[in-house]
């Protein structure tokens, strides 16, 4: 059988692996979007003592199932898709596959927050604390009390240990694998420094060093937790309607989509839905970060998480809890702080190899200043520092603490910050890849306006009988679900229409809708139904509705008439692509409606191009010729017609509540409730988050080249080495932070 090495990707070899120590299981479907694994057997077979197994398989590949990265199966395997789902099995024939029986695994559950006291940066911190303090006893004893230098280095001692203990467990557990990294430098150093009596500078090493990694700690909690507190929001119950109208509370995992959901005031909303009954405002902030409350009547949708404020409803299930807007967020933020940067894989690649230069680097000084400067190999003296002495030295300020950690720390605090205020990133390559846009493609419908009508006018004729041309309209479409009729419906209510008695209705396929009304043929529909009938010759003297326009048209017994609809352009789109200008950067539409209803809309907006009338293929044609030009393109769609076009963009932002699972498939960037002007604020932490790295890197780097210059031209004392470095270390920890904390990126 093929080596599974050789089949082109990482989850599908962990899946092969699975399969060939499970004989008894013949096939896996997983399906990363819904969360879903199911497996396959032949017959009744145990599974419980392979579930932990499968578990752990799904957790490991998580992150490259999200991907979905492509790959082949090995001899023995197929490989195939159905849907968003993926399937690998043994090779067989269709009718072996027929005898699969399919049973549907939990999928690897979230782990939560840990408590305060397993959370490691208060561990450093309190050891850091020790060391600081016992090294400030043990420096006061040695300067006031030198009658007792045993007691100063007792105290020297313990802040050695508390100091070092962090970095010993670490360094013992890569030797063991035969690897050495920054804390086995640390470590070197400070035994070092002892051995040349230096013990105050060895605490104040480790004390340093310490506190860095209590910061650098206290950095990936602030992150972890805005993913924490998504988590802490989903319900863990729900309370049902059942159709005998009692109230029934079941855990969240059982609600199934369709059903009838009530929720009190102060209640979080079980599962994402539409109203059904009642009026009430939720708190959307934990998704969004929208500080106001949002209102919600029947019709509207509320998302798993979110907190019901002061009414109560009864709203339908829409999706598996499994499948929730909370849920995709957590899932995305989870796999995007696997995902690293270019950049941060470098320095994780860097730093190995690096710490091994750093003491050759310094072996090879040591020699150098001991047999070709003639310098005391060991032994210190008030004017000369001996060739160990200033080795240790050039250890320190060469380590690259600060260098490892200025990149991922800022991308992992961006994340977070995305994650608090709506924008969610799929890994540090997006962040990066963000700050390089100059060019913007924008899809119309859903992107640049909201993908729902609205009435915006109703004519009559004869004139002045324009309500009872829209409550006609209101009568037949209250009986129908299209997106008109719902606009249609909307406007009328808030009008104060009332719905009036139908008989006979009928829904004309193509064409529109029919009824009586007080014994009279009403008929609704588009202009075709007035054309093909005894008003054709007058129908064709109507003025056409405009381009950006929709007209549903209504044939009553002595009335005709019809209601105008209209796409709403998003309130916040103009003054997005305003700032998008001012910042530099080219704005285009690719849409494929018609060109007039686009120009209508680009011409209120102010885009800069407009590409109208385009298929999914052109809209990718378009990608492509704007890369031409030299442009770094971002797209922005929602739709499925849109996903070939964000797949070929350099970065895909895709609308996270209108957006396809395709579109949110490809996308690297999401923003959450459709909010067009959270592409602002992530292009700005994009571009902040550049800033801050490249501040990191110039720290980190700028004082390394400086120290080790000066330790290799002349003496530099070890404490002023050990300052340097770490300090450097907690500058760019501290620096990298200011994303997390920025109120406005």
């Amino acid at each position: 059988m093929a080596n599974p090495a050789h089949t082109g990707s990482e989850w599908v070899d962990e899946l092969v692996r699975f399969l060939r120590t499970q004989p008894g299981v013949s096939a896996v479907r997983i399906d990363p979007a819904a969360h879903k694994v199911s497996v396959a057997t032949v017959g009744q077979v145990d599974l419980a003592g392979f579930e932990a197994k499968l578990a752990e398989t799904i957790a490991a590949i998580e992150a490259k199932l999200a991907a979905r990265a492509g790959g082949n199966a090995p001899m023995g395997f197929s490989l195939r898709t159905e849907g968003t789902a993926t399937v690998l099995g043994r090779d067989s024939c269709v009718t072996a596959e027929k005898m699969w029986l399919w049973r549907e695994m939990e999928w690897p559950e979230i782990k939560a927050e840990p408590a305060p006291e397993e959370q490691e940066w208060r561990t450093l911190a309190v050891l850091a604390t020790v060391c600081g303090v016992a090294g400030l006893a043990g420096a006061s004893l040695e300067f006031f009390a030198h009658g007792s230098p045993w007691a100063a280095k007792l105290f020297f001692a313990v802040g050695l240990v508390a100091g070092g203990w962090d970095a010993a467990v670490d360094t013992w557990e890569n030797l063991k694998k035969r690897e050495v990294d920054i804390h086995f430098l640390m470590l070197a150093v400070a035994v070092g420094a002892v051995c040349i009596g230096a013990w105050g500078e060895a605490v104040l090493l480790l004390f340093l060093f310490s506190a860095s990694g209590a910061m650098e700690e206290y950095a990936l909690d602030r992150t972890q937790r805005e993913v924490s507190a998504l988590l802490k929001t989903s319900p863990k119950h729900a309370t049902i309607v059942t159709a005998e109208g009692r109230e029934e509370e079941v855990a969240v995992e059982r609600l199934q989509v369709g059903q009838r959901v009530r929720v009190k005031p102060g209640e979080a909303f079980a599962a994402d839905g539409v109203v059904l009954s009642g009026k009430s405002a939720s708190d959307e902030s934990a998704l969004t970060g929208e500080a106001n409350p949002v209102e919600k009547r029947e019709g509207d949708q509320v998302f798993s998480g979110t907190l019901n404020l002061w009414g109560a409803m009864d709203y339908q299930v829409a999706r598996l809890p499994s499948e929730s807007t909370l849920q995709k967020i957590i899932r995305l933020i989870q796999t995007a702080q696997k995902l690293r940067a270019p950049s941060e894989r470098f320095t994780d690649k860097f730093g190995t190899g690096y710490t091994y230069a750093v003491i050759g680097g310094a072996t090879l000084m040591f020699l150098v200043w001991w047999l070709g400067f003639r310098l005391p190999a060991f032994e210190n003296t008030p004017e000369v520092r001996s060739a160990f002495y200033r080795a240790m030295t050039l250890m320190v300020v060469a380590s690259p603490c600060a260098l490892v950690l200025s990149i991922p720390s800022a991308i992992l605090a961006a994340i977070a910050w995305g994650a608090r205020h709506g924008v969610l990133f799929r890994g540090g390559a997006a962040i990066e890849k963000l700050a390089e846009v100059d060019a913007v493609a924008l899809d119309k419908t859903g992107t640049l306006t909201t993908g729902e009508l609205a009435v915006v006018g109703c004519e009559s004729y004869p004139h002045g009988r324009e309500r009872e041309v829209l409550q006609l309209a209101y009568t037949l479409e209250a009986k129908s679900h299209h997106p008109i009729a719902r606009a249609i419906v909307r406007h009328a209510k808030n009008e104060g229409l009332s719905e009036l008695a139908v008989e006979d209705f009928q829904s004309l396929t193509g064409q529109g809708l029919r009824g009586k009304v007080e014994g009279a043929t009403l008929l609704l529909g588009r202009r075709e139904l007035l054309e093909s009938g005894p008003l054709a010759e007058w129908a064709k003297a109507l003025p056409p509705a405009a381009a950006e326009l929709s007209e549903v048209w209504v044939l009553g017994k002595d009335l005709v008439g019809r209601v105008l609809l209209k796409d709403q352009i998003r309130a916040e789109s103009r003054g997005v692509l305003a700032e998008l200008k001012a910042a530099g950067l080219h704005t285009v539409m690719l849409t494929g409606d018609r060109r007039h209803a686009a120009e209508a809309v680009a011409k209120e907006l102010g885009l800069d191009e407009v590409r109208a009338g385009l298929s999914p293929e052109d809209k990718v044609a378009a990608i492509q010729a704007l890369r031409a030009q030299g442009r770094v393109i971002a797209m922005v769609g929602d739709g499925v017609n849109d996903a070939p076009s964000l797949a070929a963009a350099d970065v895909s932002v895709a609308m996270g509540a209108r957006g396809s699972d395709a579109a949110l498939e490809q996308a690297e960037v999401i923003l959450m409730h459709d909010r067009i002007e959270n592409f602002l604020a992530a292009e700005r932490l994009s571009r902040r988050a550049r800033a801050v790295i490249r501040q990191n890197l110039a720290i980190s780097l700028g004082v390394v080249v400086v120290m080790v210059v000066a330790t290799a031209f002349g003496a530099v004392p070890l404490a002023v080495g050990v300052a340097a470095h770490e300090g450097s270390t907690l500058v760019v920890c501290v620096n990298s932070l200011r994303l997390l904390f920025g109120r406005n990126a």
